[in-house]
C-alpha cells in the first residue's frame, strides 16, 4: 500500500528538519512526495493531481513546521481545495479519502515543556491538533499518532540523523501504530 507525503512547509531551503525528513523519505521506495511549494508555490493548487495522488494511497503523512500554533498556509490553502465536498466527503456516501489512514508529522521550535498549561504557550500540543482530527473524522480516516518534534533548533547532527532514522521507520510502517518513536527526540530543547 502506497504512502502519500505532503509536504507543507513554505520554504525548505531555510529547514533544517523538514528537509532532512524530506530528504530521508526519499529513500523509501513506496512513499509519493508531494512537496507543496514547489508543485505550486503561490500559484494554483491542481486539484485533480493533487486527488488523484491522495486517491490511490492507502496512508497520507502531512509534515510541515508549525507556525503560530497551526500549520503553513499552503498546507491550509491544499486542505481547503483539494477536500472537497462529494469527492473527500459527502452525505450519506463515504468519500475518497475513507478508510485510509492521516499521520501528522510537525515540528516546534519551542521546547517541550513548553506546551502544557503552565508553559508558555498554555495548551498541551495535542490541542492544537483537533482540527485535523477532526478533518479525519469527518472524512473516515483513521487518525494515526503524530510525530511531534519539539524544540529543532537545540537538534546537534546525531539527533538529527536519530531524527531520520524514526521518521524513516514511522514511513515504513505508515498504517500500523507507532509507539516506538523515541521520546526524547519529541522532547528535546
Amino acid at each position: 500500500m502506497k504512502t502519500v507525503l505532503i509536504v507543507g512547509h513554505p520554504d525548505l531551503r531555510s529547514s533544517r528538519i523538514n528537509a532532512a525528513l524530506l530528504e530521508e523519505s526519499k529513500s523509501i521506495q513506496d512513499v509519493h512526495i508531494r512537496v507543496l511549494s514547489e508543485l505550486y508555490g503561490t500559484g494554483s493548487i491542481d486539484i485533480q493531481a493533487e486527488q488523484e495522488a491522495i486517491a490511490g494511497a492507502a496512508h497520507i503523512v502531512q509534515q510541515y513546521p508549525t507556525y503560530w500554533y497551526a500549520m503553513p498556509s499552503i498546507l491550509k490553502r491544499w486542505l481547503d481545495e483539494v477536500l472537497t465536498r462529494g469527492w473527500a466527503y459527502g452525505t450519506g456516501t463515504p468519500g475518497a479519502l475513507a478508510g485510509k489512514t492521516l499521520r501528522v508529522v510537525t515540528t516546534t521550535g519551542g521546547a517541550f515543556d513548553g506546551y502544557g498549561p503552565n508553559g508558555l504557550h498554555g495548551w498541551e500540543y495535542e490541542a492544537m491538533l483537533v482540527p485535523l482530527k477532526a478533518t479525519a473524522r469527518r472524512l473516515g480516516m483513521d487518525w494515526q499518532e503524530p510525530l511531534v518534534i519539539h524544540g529543532v533548533r537545540d537538534l546537534d547532527v546525531a539527533g538529527i540523523q536519530r531524527l531520520r532514522s524514526s521518521f524513516h521507520q514511522l514511513l515504513m510502517e505508515a498504517g500500523e501504530e507507532h509507539q516506538s518513536l523515541e521520546t526524547t527526540l519529541l522532547r528535546t530543547g
